[in-house]
This record gives structure tokens, sequence and C-alpha cells, in this order.
């Protein structure tokens, strides 16, 4: 069965829908129920928007659940830094606790020392006896050095020894009267100590050349 184009008549709308009524008579209608051909494309450009609303909600789904997830890290992250500043906090008081309280151990132990010194003093003001005075200042020397080291003070070995700058602090160089004699300790201007395995003060020497 063939259609002539002029059995259709153009309908069309202002929203650009295209409908082609069948204007022809009975024998070119074809099936009942078949009056027109619908150009339209609606039910297409209706799934079309369903679609793009669907992946509209998933992306927001996406976003909030990432944004969750950020503030969850930057409330970790922000416990962490404040722990970790309260950790550094208590152990440098710890520390100069510490500190304090090795520094008042000296100081406690010095004192007995301290009222030796006051009595000699006072021994000396009352007596002429110059050798009893001597044995007086020599006890509170062995008292003194006995306390320091306790507490870890020991003396740097020098005189006659190697020049070792680790220890020595060389501070003249005198022409040696032997051969053996060069590049050793020939005199001791001041006294090196160490704290236990740390040297808190160089011993100034002269060294044979």
């Amino acid at each position: 069965m063939t259609n002539d184009k002029n059995d259709y008549e153009y309908t069309g709308d202002q929203d650009n829908t295209i409908d082609w009524n069948f204007t022809g008579g009975n024998e070119n209608r074809g099936n009942e129920g078949e009056p027109y051909v619908n150009l339209t494309g609606e039910g297409d450009i209706s799934s079309v928007g369903d679609q793009d609303s669907d992946e509209a909600n998933i992306d927001g789904e996406l976003d909030e659940a990432e944004s969750d997830k950020a503030a969850e890290w930057r409330d970790k992250y922000t416990r962490l830094v404040a722990e970790y500043d309260n950790y550094r906090k208590r152990t440098n008081k710890e520390k100069i606790d510490l500190i304090n309280a090795g520094g008042e151990d000296v100081v406690r132990s010095l004192l007995e020392v301290l009222d030796d010194m006051d009595r000699a003093l006072d021994a000396i003001a009352k007596t002429d006896d110059i050798e009893s005075v001597k044995q007086g200042v020599s006890l509170i020397d062995n008292k003194l050095r006995g306390v320091l080291k306790s507490h870890g003070l020991a003396e740097v070995e020098a005189m006659g020894g190697e020049l070792d700058t680790d220890v020595h602090e060389a501070i003249a160089r005198i022409e040696a009267k032997e051969e053996a004699q060069k590049g050793r300790i020939m005199d001791v201007v001041q006294k090196g100590y160490r704290l236990r395995d740390r040297i808190i003060r160089h011993a100034k020497v002269v060294v044979g050349q």
C-alpha cells in the first residue's frame, strides 16, 4: 500500500512538536489506530532526563561522602597535633624538673662543705697556729673534691702527657729541653674537668716543641 504525501497534513505547534495527520481515505489509513505519525521523540527525551537526574544524585552522594571523610581526617589530624603538643610540653617540663632536681642534689651535698668553710674562717680569726689552719683547709679541700667526685666530676689528665685537642687547649709553646718533651705538655695553666663522659672544661696547657 502506498500513501501519497498529500494525504498527510502538518499540524506542528510552537514547542516544535511535529505531527503529520493522515488525511487520506480509509483505503490509505492502513491499520486502525494509526491516524498519524508522531515524530516528537518525547519518550527518548524523558528517559535521558531521568538518567541525568540519577547521575546527579549519585554525584551528590559521592561529594557528601568525600566531605564527611575529609572532615573525619581533619578532626583526627587536629587531635594528633594537640596530643603531640601536650606530649612535647610534658617532656620538656620533665627535663627541666630533672635538671633542677640534679642541681638541687649537688647544692645540698655542698652545704656541709660550706659549713666547714665557715668554721675554718672563724678559727683563722681566733688562732695564730698556722699549721692547724693548713690542716683544716686541707680537710675541707678533700671533702669538697670527694663530694664533686661522687657527682661524676673528674680531673682531666694533662701534665707530661701528649697533647689531645679533644681535652686539652694549647695556649703556648716553649722550646723543649729534651727530645722526648717535644709534643708533650710541659705545664698546666688551668686544670680541665669532665663530668662523667663529657668535657665541661678543657685543660689549658703549655706544649714543648
